[in-house]
């Protein structure tokens, strides 16, 4: 490490310990033992949504997966992913019905599976980066798609992942989720919000007025989605529109959580922009009406292979499903790309932990995203959310949670948290509170869920 590189992770470090949280646990200091998986498992369930549109489609049904690994010293532990196939590849839930794509990722997650028995590993990141490579080539075979994205064969190893952190914190006696940070990633995750933005999502074609009601709730920051059904040219059109009327409705709302007192506006266009001279039309439209400094970010403007720099647009730009791989985020950084939405939840914690390091070390501000997650999921997010540094002009953590919009059965679905009702897992006014108690419990992620226990019960 350079005298550079030492002084920002000592200032991060000394910015952790004034905000009044412990810096790191001795649990990382200690040597690790390697842990042999013995048995495997995995099941799922499905969960009805309400429709939620993007990327020019709409998904109606989630699976949850559900990964059982148990080492050969006879610790068993429980990971959950939820499946997001229209997020992860859009290519493979056009090819196939929406049941069909969510069982071709499955079907992943269950090869992951099995390459793991009879495996050790030392840390979960390891056990990830040898893994990898096999799944997404196994899945590029039973897609039938060579071009298969890696953040599909990430989002079918979320449950996997999820499974190998809690097993590897019990092996080595880590009690707490910054405990098990190894140590190269600890500046990267090393704030501690006191308050965490709870951001909801709204589809394609959703009303100012069904906004503007968020907004009179407390919310105070929302991810509202572009990239309308169409043409470019009328999508761009209906875009205009939309920006128009959500200025409109809350352009005037101030908040205590941005420094300049104003509501500030998050625009997903999930790939959907296939020129940049499109896109300059939408900012050159927020400018006339006074919008362009409110924007806080816009979300993947354009498709991946779509390597037009960014960085002079004057807004911030954030990668999000094209960051598939610390690699991928690197690529994005030097086409301009100054915020990066890291999902533990839908690209693994592992492949997380390396994307916030490389942001950190870059000064790119990083974000946490939502894949409609269940409860659960949520706080493994909010894990994360909570630690990074602030994002520019933002006073509170960020984290995306929509969760409780479009799925049907949401509250059954919290009943199966096993700290369901912490304060922590209740937006108040448009945030969570991440207090101490938040910190001391991990958010309830190494407490068992006795539903999700239930399923392995004869196993």
């Amino acid at each position: 490490m350079n005298r550079r590189e030492f002084v920002e992770r000592t200032g991060a470090l000394v910015t952790a310990g004034l905000a009044g949280f412990p810096l790191k646990s001795e649990a990382s200091e200690k040597p690790l033992a390697p842990i042999k998986i013995k048995n495997v498992s995995v099941n799922f369930e499905r969960e009805p949504l309400n429709p939620y549109r993007f990327k020019g489609s709409a998904i109606t049904d989630s699976w949850q997966a559900i990964a059982l690994l148990e080492s050969d010293s006879g610790v068993r532990k429980i990971g959950l992913g939820t499946q997001g196939v229209l997020w992860s590849d859009s290519s493979v839930f056009a090819a196939h019905s929406e049941s069909a794509g969510n069982a071709l990722m499955y079907a992943m997650s269950e090869y992951a599976l099995q390459l793991l028995k009879g495996r050790s590993f030392t840390t979960p990141v390891d056990l990830l980066d040898a893994v990898l490579p096999e799944v997404l080539a196994y899945g590029k075979k039973i897609t039938n798609n060579p071009n298969l994205r890696k953040t599909f064969a990430l989002n079918a190893l979320v449950c996997v992942d999820n499974a190998a952190w809690l097993l590897y914190a019990q092996e080595n006696k880590m009690a707490r989720f910054d405990d098990m940070i190894p140590a190269a990633y600890q500046p990267g995750l090393s704030y501690r919000h006191s308050k965490v933005a709870s951001i909801p999502s709204f589809s394609v074609g959703t009303t100012a007025d069904k906004i503007k009601a968020a907004a009179d709730e407390g919310y105070f920051i929302m991810k509202l989605k572009t990239g309308s059904a169409g043409t470019q040219s009328e999508m761009i059109e209906k875009d205009i529109a939309f920006l128009s009327a959500v200025h409109k409705a809350i352009g005037h709302y101030e908040t205590p959580y941005t420094k300049t007192g104003k509501i500030p506006y998050y625009f997903d266009a999930n790939g959907r922009y296939e020129k940049k001279e499109t896109l300059l039309r939408f900012l050159d439209h927020a400018k006339k009406i006074g919008a362009f400094d409110q924007i806080a970010v816009i979300e993947e403007p354009f498709e991946e292979n779509n390597e037009v720099f960014v960085g002079d647009l004057g807004v911030r730009v954030a990668a999000d499903e094209s960051a598939h791989t610390v690699e991928d985020a690197a690529r994005r950084i030097e086409q301009g790309y100054s915020a990066i939405a890291v999902k533990a939840i839908a690209k693994t914690l592992s492949m997380t932990m390396k994307i916030t390091q490389l942001a950190f070390e870059k000064k790119i501000p990083c974000f946490c995203a939502d894949l409609t997650v269940n409860p659960i999921l949520v706080d493994w997010n909010k894990a994360v959310a909570a630690r990074l540094p602030p994002f520019p002009g933002m006073t509170v953590g960020l984290q995306e949670t929509n969760g409780h919009q479009y799925y049907k059965n949401w509250e059954k679905l919290m009943s199966y948290h096993p700290k369901a009702g912490a304060t922590w897992t209740q937006t108040k006014k448009g945030v969570y509170v991440t207090d101490s108690s938040f910190y001391d419990q991990s958010g309830g992620i190494f407490e068992p869920s006795a539903h999700y226990e239930a399923l392995f019960a004869d196993r």
